[in-house]
């Protein structure tokens, strides 16, 4: 009976040993694959999770994503966010409201050598959304010169001022109306406005296209 009762609880063993080993190797496998991108053509926004060892956690602005090279988006950041700001190297920001920018992000901008170009647009809501055409075009202006690349576009949530801005560019860069829309819409999401889109699609880009488009969608 010993030796039955013996041999019994060594095969549980064994059994528990593979079963931990088989565990281990499935936590491997989930490792692997979770590290695998899956994300769709369009740029969404990022989300970078802090890591709590580091000495020094960076944390990007509400709605950043890269829009092309050298061009960035975002919602306004703050002084949690100027870490992370520098990683981007910025020599420029293009700020889309009309109120006046705040002491502490001018301070981040002088001490790292930013340029601040300020549009004010007015953030209404509809159906007394004002978009002003000439304003959009003269931001574009600085989008498109390179000197200003690493360059940071933002206004408040970075979803409708932000969102028209970078999809006016769209249509300079031949993108179709789909995918504009549809890009406005991953970072608006619920606040999405017909007016914003309406605005986008009778943009006429014809005055800019004798600038020259130094990022990777113009170079086909």
């Amino acid at each position: 009976m010993k030796e039955d009762t013996n041999t019994e609880l060594s095969q549980n063993q064994q059994q528990q040993q593979q079963g931990s080993q088989q565990m281990c190797k499935t936590i491997q496998v989930v490792a692997t694959v979770d590290h695998v991108d899956m994300s769709p053509p369009v740029l969404s926004p990022v989300v970078v999770a802090a890591n709590a060892g580091d000495d020094l956690n960076l944390i990007p602005p509400l709605n950043f994503a890269m829009v092309d090279n050298g061009i960035f988006r975002s919602g306004f950041p703050d002084s949690a966010n100027f870490s992370f700001l520098q990683t981007l190297n910025l020599r420029s920001i293009i700020y889309l409201c009309p109120e006046p920018y705040p002491e502490a992000n001018t301070e981040f901008l002088k001490s790292n050598g930013i340029r601040l170009f300020q549009f004010g647009i007015e953030g209404y809501k509809e159906p007394f959304v004002n978009i002003p055409e000439d304003t959009i075009r003269e931001a574009l202006k600085v989008v498109l010169d390179a000197r200003n690349h690493p360059v940071l576009i933002h206004c408040k949530r970075g979803k409708h001022r932000t969102g028209c801005l970078v999809g006016c560019l769209r249509k300079l860069q031949r993108w179709c109306l789909s995918s504009v829309f549809d890009e406005y819409q991953r970072f608006a999401a619920a606040k999405a406005r017909v007016s914003d889109q309406r605005f986008m699609e009778l943009f006429d880009v014809s005055s800019l296209k004798h600038l020259p488009m130094s990022f990777s969608c113009s170079k086909k």
